[in-house]
Order: structure tokens, then sequence, then C-alpha cells
């Protein structure tokens, strides 16, 4: 299973990258309902696109260590 990345928005598309940081223009309509910026996608072996709360989940926790991190804010 394929894991992209939600980079952004942009007109009716939602710009994704991989792993290998390849960049994909998915229609708006194509993705996910309730897909956000920063959302991690998976891509089943039929093709379908689905969202991956928990490793969401995880990467914005991660992300926010950094930021609290990067700041000197403790945790």
């Amino acid at each position: 299973m394929k894991q992209l990345y939600v980079d952004r928005f942009e007109g009716k598309y939602v710009i994704c990258e991989d792993a290998d940081h390849r960049y994909y223009a998915i229609e708006v309509g194509e993705a996910p309902q309730g897909v956000r910026s920063g959302d991690v996608l998976t891509i089943s072996d039929e093709g379908e696109l689905a969202i991956d709360t928990d490793e969401t989940a995880r990467r914005r926790a991660a992300m926010a260590r950094k930021q609290r991190q990067a700041f000197g804010e403790d945790e």
C-alpha cells in the first residue's frame, strides 16, 4: 500500500507528495471527502484513496513536538 502526503490545494487539485518526493495532482472530486493539508492518504491495490487517520495523527503530533522544541517550549 502506497502513502501520499497532502501538501496543499491548488484550484481543483489536491497536491500530494510520496516518500520519494514525487508530486501528484489529484482532482478534488477524486480525493476522500474531508481531506485537508497535512493528511496522509493511502492508495489501495485497487487504486482507492483513503485518509489514514492514525498516521495523520502521528505525523501531526511529531510536527507539534518539533515545533515546541524549536521554540524552546517544554513538552
